[in-house]
């Protein structure tokens, strides 16, 4: 059974727009809120050149990447066609306004290498 983490409310993620969430040990995550309120998650780049999907566009179910352009979906993080690659996506609830992430999901996906001791 999956663990939450709580992040905000879906009041505190700007409609059309996103809120980034800081991990320890790898990039942000981005939390996007569409028109109808609903509520997804990506890492925080685009599988293009590493782009601040946090930054972009929202529209529909899509975020357009603010350096090239690339249409990136929220649900799955992949990129539209002719575009390809995906970047990973993270499981939302939202439960009585409040947002949360998986915790186990957060801790374990797209995770920067630690860093040896010289």
């Amino acid at each position: 059974m999956a663990q939450w983490k709580s992040i905000c409310s879906v009041d505190e993620i700007p409609v059309l727009g996103a809120r980034r969430v800081t991990r320890a040990n790898g990039p942000e995550v981005a939390v996007f809120r569409n028109a109808e309120d609903k509520v997804f998650a990506l890492l925080d780049r685009c599988p293009h050149k590493g782009g601040p999907l946090s930054q972009g566009i929202v529209f529909g179910e899509s975020v357009a990447c603010p350096l090239h352009n690339w249409t990136i979906g929220l649900a799955d993080g992949c990129a539209k066609a002719p575009d390809e690659g995906c970047t990973p996506r993270f499981s939302v609830k939202v439960e009585n306004g409040q947002v949360s992430l998986d915790l186990d999901e957060l801790n374990s996906i797209a995770l920067e290498p630690a860093q040896s001791a010289a």
